[in-house]
């Protein structure tokens, strides 16, 4: 049997998009209870997802905080709680092994009084008083998110208070009686992507219909956002035409509601700190006489840039195996910065192993100074605990060190230590195993990093199973990161971890994900097969001990592992994944992607997605190897459709081992609990030991 799907016309599977199409709903409940008699059914299931479970639910695992004013919030899960509790303490209290914290928002017993199983999406308090605040709930982990405000000394949702149905809403606070909202106004409000494209002021006492537009984005556009930043003394209202994933045209909204336009390439970051304006230009910009290269980061006051004055100070310029990587900012998610009140911190990569810097104007120069210390191949991280201070968070971490929360201030220098608050627990027992960094060499030459995490004693037989963990897309590293649970899951079953940092990623700053995009996009699969060959030429596993997995954009890495590279794999476990690339634009939020990947509607560029196009490239004449494609429901991101029908397609063509799960709940994570997590990390080691374990 043969399908030919390059066409919608021709395509046998397209019934099963839609993500509460009933016809398809009913194929994945058919398919559910084969995937799980296959995989959670053995003797060992059980046990080791109860233990996976403890893990996660953990009393001693780090409570991570925010202040607001002067209390402390977290939100925490576990097996009482199991879609969380907002909550808050003082610092002296948080200090003690075992705070007493007062609830603020009990998310179970809201979602049990109204009926709903609500799932946390997050809080945005408004500052300074911290009186009030708007939280996110999401009826079922998608992105799409309720907006209700919230008073923050009663405890209580305000009745006619500001309040946004479920949308893919980008709102924020202005001042207590203003918001900027961009949101679903209904007709014609949304961009050909499912996001807002039209942003509003909002007045406390007005119907929504009576918010005044200060911009609309066009329908091919992204979306458009607005924001104030409310650093005091410093305050700017921005909006933000997003064109698509790296260009963005960024306004300045002043006094009289007139927007300006920021002089600045529309593939550059953004953002502005007290008196500065920093970019990061992702392409090599041309200015005043001078060029800076991609990834530099750029700084000189705010007011002399918008006045037509260019002169750039450099923070920052790569190098050849260096890049600024991502650090969020406490002030907006714009940029890659994270700030003091008198401070900005920079987290600098030198082959995806990072180190920190502390930068410091004054008397006109910037000072800087290394700050912090790490073990080996481990992750540094640290972050403005407010802009109101100079004190900050930071934590190590490693893939076989627990992270630990410290708390320090900048006020006498960097080298001032901080204060250990708190360790999270060690899930296994670490010092079996070791941890090493290789590189492998890509079709083309290119040098591709690669950590690897096995046992001391490892026996290079070939025989290991090894799974190979990568990403490659959207300029997201994948730094060193405490394995946690899954060593449980994996390393303590005999298992070696693997993770690929491979082109298409941030690793090396923007031109590291530009090799990779649009016609590039094979460069990624190349460097991925790249280090599979790396590991069985080293002998540590060999193909039919070799699993790879990814997610998203990885579970697009992985299908094109199973249909350009299936004698390299053992098994391949691919979750909320695009497939089908030739309808992806119109399936949940694919048109946002076009510039990562291309546009499949104009015929040149379907010509080079095709060949990234898995669902487009199964050949029934192929051996492939056994497959499992995990999904949700409530996916309004990639959406569930893409895992349905390429599983669908391959079973038609009587092609073996071929699974299927969907979750209902957790969005594009797939969990909306940590039941739910556990029990998928557990169906994915029972999946991989039966197709790729010692004995196979």
């Amino acid at each position: 049997m043969t399908t030919d799907s390059t066409n919608p016309q021709h395509d046998e599977f397209i019934w099963l998009e839609g993500i509460r199409n009933e016809q398809a709903l009913a194929w994945a409940h058919e398919q559910n209870p084969i995937t799980l008699a296959a995989f959670t059914q053995g003797k060992e299931f059980d046990p080791l997802r109860e233990k996976v479970l403890k893990g996660l639910n953990s009393p001693d695992q780090i409570p991570g905080i925010g202040r607001f004013g002067e209390k402390w919030y977290n939100f925490w899960q576990d097996a009482e709680n199991p879609r969380g509790l907002l909550r808050r303490t003082t610092l002296d209290e948080y200090r003690k092994s075992e705070p007493q914290w007062e609830t603020v928002l009990d998310i179970d017993a809201l979602g049990k009084a109204e009926g709903k199983d609500w799932v946390y999406h997050g809080i945005f308090p408004l500052k300074p008083e911290y009186k009030r605040a708007l939280v996110f709930l999401s009826p079922d982990g998608g992105d799409a998110s309720e907006v209700r405000e919230f008073d923050l000394q009663t405890l209580e949702f305000i009745t006619d208070g500001f309040f946004l149905p479920v949308a893919k809403s980008r709102t924020g606070w202005i001042d207590r009686d203003h918001l900027f909202v961009a949101t679903d106004f209904g007709e014609d409000s949304l961009t050909d992507s499912g996001y807002p494209r039209i942003v509003k002021i909002w007045s406390r006492g007005t119907p929504l219909s009576e918010a005044t537009t200060v911009y609309s984005a066009a329908k091919k556009d992204m979306m458009a956002v607005g924001y104030h930043d409310s650093f005091i003394g410093f305050e700017h209202d921005y909006v933000v035409r997003v064109i698509d994933f790296y260009h963005r045209e960024v306004f300045l909204l002043n006094a009289e509601k007139e927007l300006i336009k920021i002089d600045l390439p529309d593939d550059a970051k953004f953002s502005s700190w007290r008196e500065w304006i920093l970019i990061q230009p992702s392409s090599e910009w041309q200015v005043n006489g001078q060029s800076w290269p991609s990834g530099s980061l750029l700084t000189m006051n705010f007011d002399a840039f918008m006045a037509g004055e260019r002169a750039l100070v450099p923070l920052f310029v790569p190098g050849d195996h260096s890049a600024l990587s991502g650090v969020t900012a406490t002030r907006d998610q714009l940029n890659g910065y994270s700030c003091t009140r008198d401070h900005i911190i920079l987290s600098i990569t030198r082959d995806v192993v990072n180190r920190l810097e502390v930068l410091t104007p004054k008397d006109g120069e910037w000072q800087r100074e290394p700050f912090g210390h790490v073990p080996e191949l481990s992750k540094i991280n640290a972050w403005g605990v407010s802009d109101d201070s100079n004190d900050y968070f930071m934590t190590v971490s490693g893939f076989l060190q627990p992270a630990s929360l410290s708390l320090g201030s900048l006020d006498n220098g960097a080298e001032q230590e901080a204060e250990l608050l708190k360790q999270d627990p060690s899930y296994f027992d670490a010092s079996r195993y070791q941890v090493s960094q290789h590189f492998a060499q890509s079709d083309d030459g290119t040098r591709v990093p690669y950590f690897l995490v096995c046992r001391k004693d490892v026996v290079y037989d070939g025989k290991n199973p090894t799974l190979l963990y990568g990403y490659g897309g959207f300029e997201v590293s994948l730094d060193p990161y405490y394995l946690g649970v899954s060593g449980v899951a994996w390393l303590d079953r005999g298992g070696v971890f693997v993770v690929a940092n491979i082109r298409g990623g941030g690793e090396y700053g923007p031109e590291w994900h530009k090799a990779a995009l649009k016609g590039k996009r094979l460069r990624a699969y190349e460097d991925f097969a790249s280090v599979a060959k790396a590991l069985i030429a080293s002998n540590i596993t060999s193909p039919a001990h070799l699993a790879a997995q990814g997610g998203s954009n990885g579970g697009l890495l992985v299908g094109n592992m199973l249909t350009r590279y299936p004698e390299l794999f053992g098994a391949i476990v691919c979750e909320v994944a695009l497939l089908d690339m030739q309808r992806y634009t119109q399936i949940s939020a694919g048109a946002s992607w076009i510039a990562e990947y291309g546009d499949p509607q104009i015929p040149q560029e379907w010509e080079f997605i095709r060949e990234f196009s898995p669902y487009h490239n199964i050949d029934p004449t192929k051996k492939y190897p056994p497959v499992l494609f995990s999904t949700a429901t409530s996916d309004d991101r990639v959406g569930p459709d893409h895992a349905r029908k390429m599983a669908a397609k391959m079973q038609a063509l009587g092609i073996a081992d071929v699974y299927f799960y969907e979750n209902t709940e957790g969005g594009h994570s797939a969990a909306a609990d940590k039941a739910q997590s556990a029990f998928k990390r557990v169906m994915v080691s029972e999946f991989l030991l039966k197709f790729i374990g010692r004995q196979s």
